[in-house]
């Protein structure tokens, strides 16, 4: 299996990197009237934001959702809003009716539920049918996770739904995600990584054996031919050309 894989010298040069490849796309895409961008979580699109912003881009026909959040209010601390708002939203200047967050302050399934109606709206979904994001941002976790499918989960096998709660056992808390079948459909996917600490979960996913439901993220590097991955140095350095 061969990944589109890049390596950067540092967390910074890689976020720089990922956000110009998700403008350029997003960019296109906008020669059809209107854009659609997923966003995930985490300390490394923190980085990514802020070059986001940086790079003033005209966000006035974007639609940004999220690939997943934490059961919690959106003025919470671990909320993937609050950061997105404080590190991308504000200064980045992009319209509060275009950004669709997850609802999570309610109960997951009725976040979830509400969630997927969203989604159904803006795309004007038929009932079984997938939405296409024009660019979908996915991280990893050290454990070889990815939006908030952990290992062991059921609905990595899933390709039908759009989106369900999850418990996740090993935090003792519940998150709400898109599920892989909506990964997939993205007609573009740009894969963030940094840190000596994705090292070991980048090999598995990028070389080793096809075992989806110990590395969640070979579903994405596994099958779908638009993913570009951008690793810094620390989270490649077991990889070779």
């Amino acid at each position: 299996m061969s990944a589109n894989w890049k390596s950067y010298p540092t967390a910074d040069d890689t976020a720089s990197a990922c956000a110009t490849h998700i403008l350029s796309v997003l960019d296109s895409a906008l020669s059809g009237g209107v854009a659609t961008l997923a966003i995930s979580g985490g300390s490394t699109p923190k980085l990514m934001f802020a070059h986001l912003a940086k790079l003033k881009f005209d966000w006035t026909q974007v639609h940004v959702f999220f690939v997943d959040e934490r059961a919690v209010p959106p003025t919470h601390a671990d909320s993937n809003y609050k950061m997105a708002e404080e590190f991308f939203f504000q200064p980045a200047h992009v319209p509060q009716r275009n950004v669709h967050r997850i609802h999570a302050e309610l109960p997951p399934e009725v976040a979830a539920k509400h969630y997927r109606a969203e989604i159904h709206e803006v795309f004007g979904l038929e009932p079984g049918e997938l939405p296409h994001f024009d660019m979908m941002h996915l991280g990893i976790g050290p454990d070889a996770h990815t939006a908030s499918l952990f290992p062991g989960e059921p609905l990595i096998e899933d390709r039908e739904h759009v989106v369900k709660p999850v418990w996740v056992e090993k935090l003792n808390s519940h998150r709400i995600t898109l599920l892989p079948g909506v990964l997939l459909s993205a007609r573009h996917a740009a894969v963030l990584a940094a840190g000596e600490d994705k090292a070991d979960a980048i090999e598995h996913i990028l070389h080793g054996e096809y075992e989806p439901l110990k590395y969640p993220a070979q579903i994405v590097a596994h099958h779908s031919r638009r993913a570009v991955w951008f690793l810094d140095q620390a989270a490649s350095a077991r990889l070779s050309e």
